[in-house]
């Protein structure tokens, strides 16, 4: 098996430089900012009733140490555990329709086929998993062979099913690339603080936002019903607010800005919410 890449300089998760601030011209932000807002509108309208089950800590949690050990950038990461879960919650469901259509007869029939199905995925669980880290580190340009326990057939293989299961739509925006965009935009409207200072707690809030988003979520909605045991409507409800990528990066901003200056955060130029008027370029 083909052994990773040369090492490179890594800080959390194996992070490289971040991205160059300041460059972009005024009309290429706006026309930008447009595009990833309605791409943010046009996902939460399509998403499926399980968005974000298989986006747990533990599954995060390993694609980042994996992704670690691998020196993968932060937007590998985050595309992988994206890649992860749209492409789990679409197989669990190819499998349950699949059940239901087998011409089982009775309820017995049917829960020993879908026991079968649910054995096979769990089988199946770390390939696939290995398997979106991997598609995900050739989308960053920094792919190199992943040294792990899989021949590269089965390797190969199972990234083809991912891909097929996509419909090869697997490169789509990560809330990294949200919060980076709007930093852009902070920074053309003259942000006092340092955005390299800011991107980089930005990320280590990202980091922690998808390794603990259920404890994160579960309190944010309690808190906003102001009740203790929410019931599967507004559980329901809430959950275009855990998929937001636009809303989750603008909190993200906001909560680094406070860490990194409470004394002065409300002075500095962040604006109102990033999706109105006041993100247009002026």
């Amino acid at each position: 098996m083909a052994q990773a890449g040369p090492a490179r300089p890594p800080c959390a998760f194996g992070r490289l430089p971040g991205p160059a601030f300041g460059v972009a011209a005024p009309e290429l932000l706006e026309a930008t900012l447009l595009r990833l807002a309605a791409d943010n509108e046009r996902r939460l309208r399509e998403l499926p009733a399980a968005a974000g089950c298989f986006r747990g800590p533990r599954s995060t949690e390993l694609i980042f140490l994996l992704a670690e050990k691998w020196r993968l950038d932060p937007p590998a990461r985050y595309q992988a555990a994206e890649i992860f879960d749209r492409f789990m919650i679409k197989q669990v469901q190819e499998m349950y329709n699949s059940t239901e259509e087998s011409g089982e007869s009775g309820e017995q029939g049917r829960s020993h086929g879908w026991n079968f199905l649910k054995a096979q995925m769990h089988n199946m669980f770390m390939l696939r998993l290995v398997s979106c880290i991997q598609l995900a580190s050739k989308l960053s340009f920094h792919y190199s062979s992943l040294d792990y326990s899989f021949t590269k057939q089965e390797l190969l293989e199972s990234e083809l099913a991912i891909l097929k299961g996509l419909h090869f739509q697997i490169n789509l925006p990560t809330p990294l690339a949200y919060v980076e965009l709007l930093l852009e935009v902070l920074g053309h409207n003259g942000c006092l603080l340092s955005l390299k200072q800011l991107h980089e707690m930005c990320v280590h809030l990202l980091d922690l936002t998808y390794l603990m988003r259920d404890v994160i979520y579960n309190t944010l909605l309690k808190t906003s019903i102001e009740n203790s045991t929410p019931n599967e409507l507004q559980i329901a409800k809430f959950l275009s607010v855990k998929e937001d990528f636009m809303l989750l990066a603008a909190g993200i901003i906001g909560t680094s800005a406070f860490i990194l200056n409470p004394e002065h955060w409300n002075q500095h130029s962040l604006g109102t919410t990033p999706t109105g008027t006041n993100a247009r370029m002026e």
